[in-house]
């Protein structure tokens, strides 16, 4: 039987609960609730019986065993940043790991340990006073959990992988309320799984990755050009991409011109085209690989220079802030097509959502080269994930357009797909998640089976057991 909602949890239990929790147990009415309750995509609205913020693994056990005594519905929230709000639900139990933060850095082995409720911009602080990271996301308050588990893209991941290529070891907590400790030697299946199956199957307490000579210095930052360019600077890419060194990290962004220092005056809020590039390499030869991205058109801003890699891991954070709503689809491109460039012309046309954005990551290098099977993240090749991104005040009465918007040009390039990646699915549903793991869903589901029958973990890119 699959957990289900409730209303309320009794206060008698509760009140049991609290002598064995060390952290806050929050029930509606009570201060810091509504706080705790929201997460960064203000259109999701979901009020738990009760949020257990946990400051250790033990926590978590006691918070697990809990809802299964009572048959509860539970979310889990690390960094809060899911697009469908998998973070929090109604009426169950909100098991918040945003109070385990740390992070421990060992120099010598070049590795990072940190705790499962730490966003981006905690292990960078860690990692850069000793010129060290790891393939992490591009909007530095997106928590490390959900995007670990679910594969992982970031500006490192042509030249070092991608985030779940760098994982070493995850400590975690079953459905079965037992902690264990997972790595390709101890549990080499369900380890495969963990590396781009997500929250499936159990959550995710600490987390152990390698990390690298980067920084503290790196060639980075973005460049901007109208959006009549766009075609030329798309085209260009189609070519480059390939051929590009793995030291060299792009993100497209095509969007209202943000109203940034280095954006002329008289740009603010028309459509550009921008790629923000993160060079992992000697800065010298990383002005000679990007001149020819420079020389595509005649640029409205060019802000690549010398910068501290935190400051170019946090540049797109403004465009991403908590509390506006937000709706994306996405699509997996195996190349920039004149076809699908038509597309983005079209929709870029047709825009009206206040903030909105079509994003993307150019994928290449390392990320590609570790076998297709090694890990469950879906497709590796080369080609270029696409968000279709409405964003807008809570105030405006125009959503349902704006989500439309989304939508009608999600499906237009759906003909020019390959996939999906599974952090981006929104509210595909069953369909969604056949088509990010494809052939690896039956090995996945037989972990599923295995390690959580009774679908206790459900709010995410969910992977059913073979009995529904």
């Amino acid at each position: 039987m699959l957990p289900h909602e409730h209303e309320g949890v009794e206060a008698r239990d509760i009140s049991n609960l609290r002598v064995r929790f060390r952290g806050a147990l929050l029930r509606p009415g009570e201060e810091g609730y509504e706080d705790s309750r929201r997460v960064w995509n203000g259109a999701i609205d979901r009020r738990p019986a009760l949020i257990a913020r946990c400051v250790g693994a033990d926590d978590v056990i006691e918070a697990v065993r809990f809802a299964r005594e009572r048959d509860l519905i539970v979310a889990v929230r690390g960094g809060g940043h899911s697009i469908s709000g998998h973070g929090v639900c109604d009426g169950g139990v909100m098991i918040d790991l945003s109070l385990m933060k740390s992070v421990r850095v060992d120099i010598q082995a070049r590795t990072v340990r940190a705790s499962g409720g730490a966003l981006w911009s905690d292990v960078d602080r860690a990692t850069q006073p000793f010129g060290l990271a790891t393939t992490g996301g591009v909007i530095s308050h997106t928590g490390i959990g959900g995007l670990t588990l679910g594969g992982g893209l970031g500006h490192l991941m042509r030249k070092h992988g991608l985030t779940i290529d760098n994982l070493e070891a995850v400590e975690l907590v079953t459905a079965d309320a037992e902690r264990i400790h997972v790595n390709a030697d101890s549990e080499p299946e369900l380890f495969w799984a963990l590396r781009g199956g997500g929250g499936n199957f159990g959550i995710a307490t600490a987390f152990e990755y390698r990390a690298h000579r980067v920084g503290p210095i790196v060639l980075g930052g973005p460049i901007f050009w109208t959006v009549e360019d766009g075609v030329r600077v798309l085209q260009f890419l189609r070519d480059f991409v390939p051929e590009a060194s793995d030291e060299l990290g792009i993100t497209i962004a095509i969007m209202p011109a943000p109203p940034a220092p280095f954006i002329p005056m008289d740009r603010f809020g028309k459509p550009v085209i921008g790629l923000v590039l993160l060079w992992a390499g000697d800065i010298g030869a990383g002005e000679k690989a990007i001149a020819p991205l420079r020389a595509i058109a005649t640029p409205v801003a060019d802000a690549v220079r010398p910068m501290p890699y935190v400051a170019v891991q946090s540049m797109l954070d403004g465009g991403a802030p908590h509390g506006r709503h937000y709706y994306w689809k996405s699509h997996r491109l195996p190349n920039l097509s004149s076809a699908a460039i038509d597309q983005f012309v079209a929709l870029v046309a047709s825009a009206r959502a206040p903030f909105w954005q079509l994003n993307g990551w150019a994928v290449g290098g390392a990320a590609t080269r570790v076998p297709a099977n090694a890990t469950a993240m879906g497709q590796r090749g080369e080609g270029f994930h696409v968000n279709i991104v409405s964003a807008w005040p809570p105030s405006d009465a125009a959503a349902e357009s704006h989500v439309s918007w989304v939508r009608d040009g999600w499906a237009a390039l759906k003909p020019h797909s390959e996939g999906v990646y599974a952090n981006f699915l929104s509210d595909e549903g069953g369909a969604g998640v056949r088509t990010a793991y494809g052939d690896r869903l039956t090995r996945l589901t037989s972990l599923k089976d295995r390690y959580d029958r009774s679908n206790f973990f459900r709010l995410n890119a969910n992977i059913p057991p073979s009995g529904g």
